[in-house]
């Protein structure tokens, strides 16, 4: 007998009377990557993105409104609102990363003279996370967050109790508006058997 493979089997069947129908590969937690501009000062924010070691991802909740009746209410979409997102970074020893968020919090609000820009173009950044798929340059999905400020920073706490970890900055992130861009997987790295996960 003809070796049959089964892995195409697997998951869940889509069809009453069949075998599953294969299972589609995830995306990974730690294939990612996390690009700022206009962070800081003019320039570029690299330090920040090789500092990453977590961010969210967008929550957009629609807000409701409600037009009473006789004997009944009826609900309708009302404005959306997008929530923040947490982003997480290294304390590097150069204080590359530090500095890019201190510079940025300056312009935002100037502590040392008490000054505020004039708008929000002038401190906002542009904030890009991109899925990635473990090659070079595979990118599954990008998400773009315009209209960003840091409306919460948090530096680490000492402990000389611990003796491995190390410090981080946390940042959450406002922004007025995100869109989603699901990319195709580059030709050189083409999917398997239409996405089945094969081993």
């Amino acid at each position: 007998m003809a070796y049959q493979p089964t892995l195409s089997k697997f998951g869940v069947p889509l069809v009453a009377g069949s075998s599953g129908n294969g299972m589609l590969a995830p995306k990974f937690k730690h294939r990612f990557r996390v690009s700022l501009q206009n962070f800081g000062p003019i320039g570029s924010a690299l330090d920040i993105t090789r500092q990453v070691m977590k961010v969210g991802r967008p929550t957009f909740d629609t807000g409701e409104a409600s037009a009473t009746s006789y004997n009944n209410i009826m609900y309708f979409a009302g404005r959306g609102e997008w929530s923040t997102i947490t982003l997480s970074i290294r304390d590097d020893v150069n204080n590359s990363a530090a500095r890019l968020v201190g510079a940025q919090l300056q312009k935002q609000m100037n502590h040392f003279d008490q000054t505020s820009p004039l708008a929000g173009i002038n401190y906002k950044f542009f904030m890009q996370i991109e899925t990635l798929d473990g090659g070079i340059d595979g990118v599954l999905e990008n998400w773009y967050l315009e209209g960003c400020f840091l409306k919460n920073v948090g530096y680490d706490e000492f402990d000389y109790g611990d003796a491995t970890g190390y410090l981080d900055i946390n940042m959450t992130v406002r922004f007025d508006n995100a869109t989603q861009d699901q990319t195709i997987m580059p030709a050189s790295q083409p999917p398997t058997a239409a996405g089945v996960l094969i081993g």
